[in-house]
């Protein structure tokens, strides 16, 4: 009976542990630091950045910005038909510049029915 119990304890723990989320947080919101809205895709497909392969990019003030703090497979699948490599998305982002590339402090996803009303309006910050 002793190894049946802890076998099934050991099952329970470990399909517990599996159950966990796995989403990928890029970062945490800085208060000192201003959220915005942005357009973002894949660098190479959809924003016309030099390269081979499937990179993350932002689009600010009209100029296209490989992403550093996060990646393109953090997001979801990005060949899939709303995928970074197939379409433009809006993200709230935080970050700065540096080096020619956006440093994301915080980066989330706006899903497509709330993109058109938040893009807007501005994002109030504390």
């Amino acid at each position: 009976m002793k190894p049946i119990l802890i076998l099934s304890l050991t099952f329970f723990i470990a399909t517990a542990s599996n159950a966990q989320s796995h989403k990928k947080q890029s970062a945490h919101v800085k208060k000192s630091s201003p959220e915005f809205i942005a357009e973002v895709g894949c660098g190479q497909c959809q924003l016309g950045l030099p390269g081979k392969t499937c990179d993350l990019a932002i689009r600010i003030k009209g100029k296209a910005y490989f992403v550093s703090g996060t990646d393109i497979d953090s997001h979801g699948d990005a060949h899939a038909s709303d995928g970074f490599c197939n379409a433009i998305r809006k993200a709230r982002v935080q970050g700065k510049l540096h080096n020619k590339r956006f440093k994301a402090n915080y980066f989330e996803l706006i899903s497509e029915e709330l993109s058109h009303t938040e893009a807007a309006a501005p994002t109030k910050t504390n």
